[in-house]
This record gives structure tokens, C-alpha cells and sequence, in this order.
């Protein structure tokens, strides 16, 4: 299995997928939160605060993911290195683990540099170190778990296909729909307990109350139990594909 994730790895330096989207997510929010004038400029603001990060990054990562993940299998399957997968002495199981934690392992890697923007957030404080440090670190805490939701997806759509175009399209379709796709379709019904349990459903609602700084075992929950279900819906689509 680890062989294999470190194959997953050095596959995504090999080429110019692993630079591409670190380097389009890194370019795409220094230039929102330091150059271009507008409310998400911090230096505009005038609060030592990383919330444009924050909300600029699910909208990023809605994109840059499933354009990491949709050739994990897609590509394999084209190729028809897919059969040699089957021959190694493991599970399917062990399979998709090592190809999702690849994709995880490069959304952590794009997610270091921002401690750049955390550092100098911090020496802008008035006076240093004036920051919500609760709310930063649960912010980055959520921002890892739904970027580790959405691998999951993409993931799951590269396995339905052996069109990466395609995997790519679905999966910004269904992340779309598990970060905002429930808020929205809550606002049809009147029923505050339906709105809520609608919206409960959703990755947002999770991600925005981890990002207040107070971890709840709720939340963590969700989003484990999200990734594990789709983790084991990707298991049963190699074994149906395989027979």
C-alpha cells in the first residue's frame, strides 16, 4: 500500500500536476489577499484576520481537487494499468486508501505556504499577535477536512470513468452540491427543522463551526464518516468494475 501511495506521490511531482495546483492555489489567494484592492485585501481591512482565506480556499479547492484526483483511476483504466493494480498482492480497499491519501497528502503540501500569510497576519496585529488564534487554527483545521472530503469525491468520480474530463466534471459537480448544494436547496421549505437538518447534510455548515475555533465532535463526525462512506463506495465501484 505504501509503495503504491508513494508512487501516487512522485507521479503528481513527475509531471506538472502537483506544481500547477499549488502554484495556482498559492498565486490565486496571495493575489486576492494582498494585491488586488477590495474587501478581501487584508491590508485593506484593517483587522489582523484570515477570513478571506478561508472563504476564498473551498471555492479554490472546489476546482484544483478533482483536477488532482480525476486521473487516480481514470488514467489507470485508460492505460490499462488497471489490471496490473488487480495482480499487486492488494485490496481494493488498500487500493483506494493509498490513492487517497496521495490526494490528501498534496492538498496539506498546497496548505504549508499559507502559514506564510499566518505569519505576517500575525506581526500585523496591532499590537503583534493580536489574532483570533482559536478561529485561525480551526479554520485551518476545517479547510483540511473539507479538502480531504473533496479528494474523497474526486476520488469516487475517477473511479466511475476512464475520462478524466469527465471524473473532473462530476466531481466539481458533487463537491458543489456537498458545500453549498444543501444550503441552497434548504431555503425551498419553511420548516425551520428541515432547513437545519438540510443544511446539516452539507460540508459548509460543518467547516464554518469548526472555523469558530470550538472543535465539536459533531463535526468531526460528519466529516469522517463522509469520507469513510465514499471511501467505501469507490471500494465497491472497483469491485464491480473488476467483475
Amino acid at each position: 500500500m505504501w509503495s503504491l501511495y508513494k508512487k501516487e506521490i512522485a507521479s503528481f511531482f513527475s509531471s506538472l500536476t502537483g506544481y500547477l495546483v499549488i502554484g495556482v492555489f498559492i498565486i490565486i489567494t496571495g493575489l486576492f489577499l494582498w494585491v488586488i484592492p477590495g474587501e478581501m485585501n487584508i491590508l485593506y481591512g484593517g483587522y489582523a484576520t484570515l477570513e478571506s482565506l478561508f472563504y476564498l480556499a473551498p471555492w479554490l479547492y472546489l476546482f484544483l481537487v478533482p483536477a488532482v484526483t480525476m486521473r487516480l483511476f481514470a488514467e489507470e483504466k485508460r492505460t490499462g494499468t488497471i489490471e496490473l493494480l488487480y495482480t499487486r498482492p492488494l485490496t481494493e480497499l488498500q487500493v483506494v486508501l493509498a490513492k487517497y491519501l496521495a490526494g490528501v497528502t498534496l492538498v496539506v503540501i498546497s496548505l504549508l505556504p499559507t502559514m506564510i500569510y499566518f505569519y505576517s497576519v500575525v506581526q500585523l496585529g496591532n499590537p503583534v499577535g493580536n489574532i483570533d488564534y482559536g478561529g485561525t487554527w480551526g479554520s485551518f483545521i476545517g479547510l483540511f477536512f473539507l479538502a480531504a472530503i473533496y479528494v474523497s469525491i474526486g476520488t469516487f468520480c475517477s473511479s466511475l470513468t476512464d475520462n478524466q474530463i469527465v471524473s473532473f466534471v462530476l466531481a466539481v459537480m458533487l463537491c458543489f452540491v456537498f458545500y453549498y448544494g444543501f444550503e441552497a436547496l434548504s431555503q425551498v421549505f419553511e420548516s425551520n427543522q428541515i432547513k437545519n437538518t438540510i443544511v446539516f447534510m452539507g460540508i459548509d455548515d460543518h467547516y464554518q463551526s469548526i472555523s469558530r475555533g470550538v472543535i465539536d465532535s459533531r463535526d468531526i463526525i460528519y466529516f469522517l464518516s463522509t469520507i469513510s462512506i465514499i471511501t467505501y463506495a469507490t471500494r465497491l465501484t472497483l469491485i464491480s468494475k473488476k467483475w
